[in-house]
């Protein structure tokens, strides 16, 4: 029987008249979907700020939404990657889209690395700190090279379902989906049922991507007010410094290199790019889930004038490899803030090695659940660095960890936009610069 707690219902009662808001603002007035978010981080701050330590029942807006969404991605993933591979078909665009890919994906987590590396060591991050390190940290384990390669592969697809292990079913799909090619060239006629089948399902699924999408501000209204109201205030200031530069070369990395990413390589204004992924990134942002986002990604990516059969495909991997904000900002930043820590004398060498590991971290991690600190983890082993000073940032990571998953999503909604721009016809202007009318799925 639920025992009655004034606070927690004063906050889910506050909650729901925010929603309330929400939906007339929606209905009614028809405000656009990212001004709706915007309001809806505004009330979730209030309701975590005034009902402070009270957020059981509004939280649970938001688990419910997070849930939906991850519930989503695999299903989603089986349709869209097989129909955009069976769409590419066995052309070389098929392997010009696959190294391109990776080369994107990996240039984010380079860029993010240098800049946390410069900015860290300008800061001077961890001089003078006095903590007493905890002496029953227990690292998490890092496994082999040779274990990560092999664990990429599929083995038991509903295992790797409900551990969340994206790449072997991704990995089982490319094969269905080349088997399905040659298929087709032998026997196009009994091939065609499938085919049928794969294309519906994935319009289906976007269909229902949509629905879910409508239900972001709420979700990110919980969300926040969630996040806002379990923050201690003791345990932040000892660690204010680092909170402020991570979110700044989050920043730095989403807005700043991603445009100049965008202009340099891709001939585009980056700002419509930001204005459509923006819903994305608010997802990411509060559910910390980049495989989470990815329906929300492929979506906007959509919208953007990205071919969706590219879309599917970037998102999908960019939601496991690259992570500029996890295995490139993260444990770069940790490192050097032990090193600070230590007063341990780093020649450029080192620091230097220290971007090479990160860049290997970010390969030899895909597929490892608990990625940031996972990579902080492997990176702090190979560098020889000790691992319990990983620990240190626990009372700050969780909010750390919203920037770190929505610079990660907007780093691969940046490659996937990158490679539809860097081959022909896959990417349309029009649509990327909003001279097509925005469909229902943008209003809140």
């Amino acid at each position: 029987m639920m025992s009655f707690e004034p606070l927690e219902w004063g906050a889910l009662l506050l909650t729901l008249a925010f929603f309330a808001v929400l939906y007339y603002l929606d209905k009614k007035k028809q405000w656009d979907f990212g001004v709706c978010t915007i309001l809806a981080t505004a009330f979730g701050i209030v309701v975590g700020l005034v009902f402070k330590g009270h957020y059981t029942y509004v939280a649970a807006f938001g688990a419910v939404y997070s849930r939906v969404i991850s519930a989503l991605v695999i299903p989603l993933l089986a349709f869209s990657i097989i129909s955009s591979i069976t769409n590419l078909g066995l052309s070389i665009r098929l392997k010009n889209i696959g190294w391109k890919t990776v080369v994107f994906l990996l240039l984010n987590t380079l860029t993010a690395s240098v800049i946390t590396l410069v900015a860290a060591i300008v800061t001077n991050v961890g001089a003078g700190f006095t903590y007493e390190l905890a002496t029953d940290y227990e690292a998490a384990e890092v496994p082999t090279i040779v274990d990560t390669l092999v664990s990429l592969f599929p083995q038991n697809l509903a295992a790797h379902w409900v551990g969340g292990e994206v790449v072997p079913i991704v990995i089982f799909l490319i094969l269905v989906s080349i088997a399905f090619n040659k298929f087709s060239e032998e026997e196009p006629e009994k091939a065609a049922p499938f085919k049928a089948f794969i294309d519906a399902g994935d319009k289906v699924m976007g269909k229902v991507v949509s629905i879910v999408i409508s239900f972001t501000p709420y979700a990110v209204l919980s969300l926040i007010a969630r996040a806002v109201s379990r923050s201690s205030l003791g345990d932040l200031l000892p660690l204010l410094s680092v909170l402020v530069l991570a979110y700044v070369v989050c920043a730095i990395q989403t807005f700043l290199v991603e445009g100049v990413l965008l202009w340099v390589i891709g001939k585009l204004n980056p700002i419509p790019f930001f204005k459509k992924i923006w819903p994305a990134g608010v997802v990411a942002f509060t559910s910390q889930s980049s495989v989470g986002t990815i329906p929300v990604t492929v979506t906007q990516l959509k919208k953007m004038g990205v071919n969706e059969d590219i879309a599917s495909f970037v998102a999908s991997l960019g939601a496991n490899l690259g992570m500029p904000g996890c295995a490139g900002m993260w444990p770069v930043l940790l490192a050097v803030f032990a090193v600070q820590i230590l007063g341990i004398t780093y020649t450029p060498m080192q620091y230097g090695f220290l971007i090479v590991l990160a860049l290997i971290v970010a390969v030899g991690s895909v597929g490892v659940p608990g990625t940031a600190t996972i990579t902080a983890t492997a990176l702090f082993v190979a560098a020889g660095l000790p691992v319990e000073v990983i620990v240190l940032l626990s009372p700050v990571s969780s909010i750390i960890d919203m920037a770190r998953t929505a610079t990660n999503v907007v780093g691969a909604a940046t490659a996937a936009v990158l490679v539809a721009a860097t081959e022909e016809n896959q990417l349309d202007l029009a649509a990327y610069q909003g001279l097509e009318k925005n469909t229902a799925a943008d209003i809140c």
